[in-house]
């Protein structure tokens, strides 16, 4: 005897999709900051370093100027404005303009 046995498979029965809600948060990134450093050398004197300073650097202070090159002299290098690139790179083509030796640039 033959026996056919029939399934019929219906739908099957599945949540209804559901799409993701689109986040609304966004998210901001700050650019980074670089650091404008003079470098020591053996023609620049301390006078002229820290007139360079007062000179190109917004809100330099005589006294600042000063212990900065001082850290220049004794240190090697002194950072002396950390900030947005493009005020960074102008800042330090003025400073190198006019004789100081500067580090390359580099973020902070």
């Amino acid at each position: 005897m033959n026996r056919v046995v029939s399934t019929t498979v219906y739908g099957m029965a599945t949540a209804p999709t559901i799409a993701p809600e689109k986040s609304s948060k966004v998210v901001s990134k700050l650019y980074p900051n670089y650091k404008v450093i003079v470098l020591d050398d053996d023609f620049n004197t301390f006078q002229h370093v820290a007139e360079c300073l007062m000179k190109y650097i917004p809100g330099m202070t005589g006294d600042r100027a000063w212990e900065l090159t001082n850290q220049v002299h004794y240190e090697g290098q002194a950072i002396v404005w950390v900030g947005p690139q493009e005020q960074a790179e102008l800042y330090h083509q003025q400073l190198r303009r006019a004789g100081l030796t500067m580090a390359p640039l580099e973020a902070a």
